[in-house]
């Protein structure tokens, strides 16, 4: 009886360990509930119980996140390997592939993510500027904008707390082309978001004329801004990628190979477009996903 009761006891941990939802999470900004919800439909349409866990937080909250077994998969970009882990050749996370490859390796290494199939596009970090702005004063790549800066030309900046802050962000841009702003010729929101980065440059409020982006917004053109050439390529590749706890992996491994087509359908000109749609039209992030996902048959 004894015996009985304990592989009963068992079976039940199984079936219950078996129904335990993926907690799926995002990135506070446009892009993140994007591709977020692509996944939680995804997974949903295909039989996988998921807990929708979209825009949670920044990066440095949601890697603490997953790190901890908060949540179990998200969307991260390869070039901020470099930021998660230090002593790394620079360079490598210059190149797509070898970023993907030692982001993937060192990860896995350290806290046992997995990194799955990245999207063909490079959701860098830049400075972008009103078009207007950069032809009167022939500022068109951060060289231009660092002697322009340094000539005593007037600057505001609206950004992230995340870009002001990181090493590799915005302090790698002042260190590389050897400018500074000064703390009131900046405009820090707590969020990641540059549909208010961008509209801030655009718009002119506060005096901003400068705004931290990201180079698959499509908000760009349509505010008429445009993106400063990182001339010194100071920037890492950031290609979106799902990550994901081995151990939620484990017990739904199917999940590796419902995500991989859609990211490898994700061009820089697609996101671009479905970000727009986001942050210009003010559709819903996850309506914006759900089209993208029936149109191109990953849902019905």
């Amino acid at each position: 009886m004894k015996k009985v009761l304990i592989l009963l006891f068992v079976l039940i941990s199984l079936l219950t360990f078996a129904d335990d939802p993926v907690v799926i999470a995002s990135k506070i900004d446009t892009e993140g509930a994007l591709i977020g919800n692509m996944i939680v439909l995804v997974l949903g349409e295909n039989g996988i119980p998921v807990e929708d866990r979209t825009e949670f937080g920044t990066t440095s909250v949601i890697r603490s996140a997953i790190i901890n077994g908060e949540i179990d998969l998200y969307p991260e970009y390869t070039g901020n390997g470099g930021f998660f882990f230090e002593g790394i050749d620079p360079e490598i996370w210059k190149n797509a592939q070898k970023g993907y490859e030692m982001v993937k390796k060192l990860d896995y290494e350290a806290n046992k993510i997995v990194w799955l199939t990245p999207a063909n596009a490079n959701n860098t970090w830049a400075l972008a500027i009103r078009e207007d702005f950069a032809e009167k004063g022939e500022i068109f790549s951060l060289s231009d904008f660092a002697a322009y800066i340094n000539n005593g030309g007037y600057v505001k900046l609206a950004g992230s707390e995340e870009f002001i802050t990181r090493p590799d962000s915005l302090p790698a841009f002042q260190k590389t082309y050897g400018f500074e702003l000064k703390a009131n010729q900046l405009i820090t929101f707590s969020g990641g978001n540059t549909a208010q980065t961008e509209r801030a440059a655009a718009l002119g409020i506060d005096g901003v004329n400068a705004a931290m982006a990201y180079g698959t917004d499509g908000a760009l053109a349509a505010l008429g801004l445009i993106v400063l050439e990182d001339d010194l390529e100071v920037q890492p590749v950031y290609e979106p990628t799902p990550i994901i706890r081995e151990e939620v992996l484990n017990q739904y491994p199917e999940i590796a190979n419902l995500l991989q087509p859609v990211f490898e359908s994700l061009s820089l000109e697609d996101l671009q477009a479905l970000n727009s749609k986001i942050a210009i039209e003010g559709q819903n992030a996850k309506k914006v996903a759900e089209t993208y996902l029936k149109e191109n048959g990953f849902i019905e």
